[in-house]
C-alpha cells in the first residue's frame, strides 16, 4: 500500500484514555495512519498544519477553545481536512451548530470502533456519516413547510443530504444519475440563496422545508 492510499488522521480529545484508545484502534487498521493526537485545540493549533491531516476526529468538550468554536479555526488552518465530531453530546442545537460550522460528520462516543473507522473512510470520500440516533434526530427535527419553494424531488435530495448521504449515494437511492443530483443541489442552493451544504441545511431547518 502506497503512502498516498493511507488516510492521515489527527485526534483532538482531552481524555487521555479515550484519546489513546482511538489512536490504537484506528492505527492498527490497514490504510490509516494516526499522525498526531492532542488534548486540546489550543495545543493542536500550533502544530496541526505540519501534520497535514486528511481527517480530524474532534471532541466538543475541550479545555479552552471548545470543539464548536474550534471548527471554523480548523477549517482556516487546514482547509482541506474533513472534521468528524466524536462526542457524548447529542443535543439538536450542538449537532446543527457543528454542521453549520463545517463538520462533515457527527458520531456519538457509543459508536463501535468499526463505525468510527468506516466513518473516517466515508468522510474522506465526501460522505457525511452520522450515528443512527443523530441521523434520526436530524430528520425528525424537520417538519415540512407546505409553502416550500422546493419541488418534491429537491426536498427528497435535501433530506438525504441532511441524512449524511453523499451525491453518489443519493443518486443510487433515488435511482437517478449523478448529474441530475448535481442539478437538483444547484437548484436547491439557488432557491434557498445559499452556497454550501451546511447553509442549505441550516436554512431548510429554520424555514421547516424538510
Amino acid at each position: 500500500m502506497s503512502s498516498e492510499d493511507v488516510i492521515r488522521v489527527v485526534i483532538i480529545e482531552d481524555d487521555e484514555i479515550i484519546r489513546n484508545g482511538y489512536a490504537f484502534l484506528i492505527g492498527k487498521e490497514p490504510g490509516f495512519h494516526v499522525v498526531n493526537k492532542y488534548a486540546s485545540f489550543d495545543e493542536a493549533a500550533k502544530k496541526i498544519s505540519a501534520d497535514e491531516p486528511e481527517v480530524i476526529l474532534l471532541d466538543i468538550e475541550l479545555p479552552g477553545t471548545n470543539g464548536i468554536e474550534a471548527l471554523p479555526k480548523l477549517k482556516k488552518i487546514v482547509p482541506d481536512a474533513f472534521v468528524l465530531i466524536l462526542t457524548v453530546y447529542d443535543s439538536e442545537k450542538l449537532i446543527f451548530d457543528a454542521l453549520a460550522s463545517g463538520a462533515s460528520g457527527y458520531l456519538t462516543k457509543n459508536s463501535s470502533s468499526f463505525k468510527i473507522v468506516e466513518s473516517i473512510r466515508e468522510v474522506k470520500e465526501g460522505g457525511g456519516p452520522m450515528s443512527i440516533n443523530i441521523a434520526r434526530m436530524v430528520i425528525k427535527s424537520f417538519q415540512r413547510n407546505p409553502d416550500s419553494p422546493l419541488s418534491k424531488r429537491e426536498t427528497q435530495v435535501l433530506e438525504l443530504v441532511g441524512n449524511g448521504k453523499n451525491r453518489s449515494q443519493i443518486a443510487r437511492e433515488l435511482f437517478i444519475d449523478l448529474e441530475t443530483v448535481r442539478s437538483h443541489i444547484k437548484n436547491i442552493y439557488m432557491k434557498l440563496d445559499v452556497n454550501s451544504r451546511a447553509d442549505a441545511l441550516k436554512t431548510a431547518r429554520k424555514n421547516k422545508l424538510i
